[in-house]
C-alpha cells in the first residue's frame, strides 16, 4: 500500500471517529461507516487504531500539565445556525489533531515503498541472501533495492541500515559489488561492512578487509573519495564530503545483528530515540532534564515491550502508557 494510500484512509478514519464525538450518527451515516469498514481491512483496522488513540487523548488530557479537554461541542442538532460554523471548526481542528497522532503512529511504515525488493518493518531484523550469493542483514525499518547488471552488482539502500556480506569477485562473478545510499557508492573490497544514515548523510563501516566509498559528486569541501580499512569508520554528506569517525563504535552500532541494544553511560533521550526503531509504539520523554540521565544496559530485541517500566524504575521515574505510546516524566 502506498504511503498516499495509507494517508487517505488515516484521514477517513480521524473523520469518522471524530463525527461519532460530535453526536450520534444518522442512519445513513452508520450504513456509509459500516460499508466503509467492510471495504477494506486496513479501513476496520484504522478506524480502530483512530477510536482507541481518540479515547487516549481523552485519558492523556487528564494529566497534571497536559493539554485541556478535548470534549467536542454538543451535536450539530441541538445548536442554531449561527453555532453551526464554529462546530465545523471546531470538528476540523479535533480531526486535525487526531490525524497527526495516528500519523505519528504509522510513520515508520509510510517510507515502504514498491520499489523495495527486501524491507523490514519496526523491531523485525531480517536476513536476505541475494542471486549471487551475498548477504544481507537488514536493520528495523530497512529497505534495499537491486540493480544487478552485466557491468556490477548494485544495491541501493532506500532506508534504514544494512550490513552487507558480499560475495567475492571470481573467474566466474567478475562483477564489482556496490552499495549505493544518500549520493555515495561503497564498492566491496573484501566482505563485510556496514551503511546506514547519519545526520544529512551516511556512515560505513570496515567490518572485514576494506571498501572504496566514494561520493557520486564532488562535495563542497572535504574528499570525496577514501579505501575504508577493517575496524574504521567514515561518515559523509554532500556539504563537508568523507571525513574518519574514529569515535564511533563499529561494534556497538551493529549490536542489532545480535539480538541485542547495548549502552553504556548515554543520555535517555538517545537511548529512547533507538529503542523507538525496534518497539511497537512509542517512547516519550516529556521531561529535557530526565532526557539528559544517563542510562546504562544490554536490552534483547524480543523483550522490548517491558522496556518503559524498567526504565521507569531504574529513573524512579513516573510512567504512563496509552495505546501505542509510554510516557516518561
Amino acid at each position: 500500500m502506498s504511503s498516499q494510500n495509507e494517508q487517505a484512509i488515516r484521514e477517513q478514519a480521524a473523520e469518522w471517529v471524530v463525527r461519532e464525538c460530535a453526536g450520534p450518527l444518522s442512519p445513513a451515516q452508520q450504513q456509509a461507516l459500516a460499508q466503509w469498514c467492510g471495504s477494506d481491512p486496513r479501513h476496520a483496522r484504522a478506524y480502530g487504531l483512530a477510536q482507541a488513540t481518540w479515547a487516549d487523548l481523552g485519558q492523556l488530557a487528564g494529566l497534571p500539565g497536559a493539554a485541556p479537554s478535548l470534549a467536542l461541542a454538543p451535536p450539530a442538532r441541538a445548536l442554531g445556525r449561527r453555532r453551526r460554523p464554529r462546530l465545523r471548526q471546531g470538528l476540523a481542528s479535533a480531526a486535525a489533531l487526531l490525524l497527526a497522532v495516528l500519523t505519528l503512529h504509522w510513520a515508520p511504515q509510510a517510507w515502504q515503498g514498491l520499489r523495495a525488493d527486501y524491507s523490514t518493518g519496526g523491531g523485525e531484523v531480517r536476513q536476505v541472501t541475494l542471486a549471487d550469493g551475498s548477504q544481507v542483514d537488514l536493520d528495523s525499518h530497512s529497505a534495499i533495492e537491486l540493480a544487478f547488471t552485466d557491468q556490477e552488482r548494485r544495491v541501493r539502500l532506500l532506508a534504514g541500515e544494512a550490513v552487507f556480506s558480499a560475495a567475492p569477485v571470481t573467474a566466474q562473478e567478475t562483477r564489482p559489488f556496490v552499495v549505493e545510499y544518500a549520493g555515495a557508492t561503497s564498492r566491496a573490497l573484501g566482505t563485510r561492512f556496514v551503511v546506514g544514515a547519519a545526520g544529512e548523510g551516511g556512515w560505513v563501516g570496515m567490518l572485514e578487509h576494506r571498501v572504496a566509498v566514494e561520493l557520486q559528486s564532488a562535495p563542497q569541501q572535504g574528499r570525496a573519495s577514501q579505501v575504508l580499512e577493517e575496524g574504521d569508520s567514515l561518515r559523509y554528506d554532500q556539504r563537508l564530503g568523507l571525513r574518519p569517525w574514529p569515535q564511533h563504535d563499529l561494534r556497538r552500532a551493529t549490536d542489532w545483528q545480535r539480538g541485542v541494544l547495548v549502552f553504556e553511560r548515554q543520555p535517555l533521550g538517545e537511548v529512547v530515540a533507538r529503542l523507538n526503531q525496534y518497539r511497537r509504539g512509542r517512547i516519550v520523554v516529556a521531561s529535557a532534564q530526565l532526557a539528559q540521565r544517563q542510562v546504562s544496559g544490554v536490552f534483547r530485541l524480543d523483550h522490548l515491550d517491558s522496556v518503559p517500566a524498567v526504565l521507569g524504575n531504574e529513573l524512579q521515574a513516573s510512567l504512563v502508557e496509552l495505546a501505542g505510546l509510554a510516557l516518561l516524566y
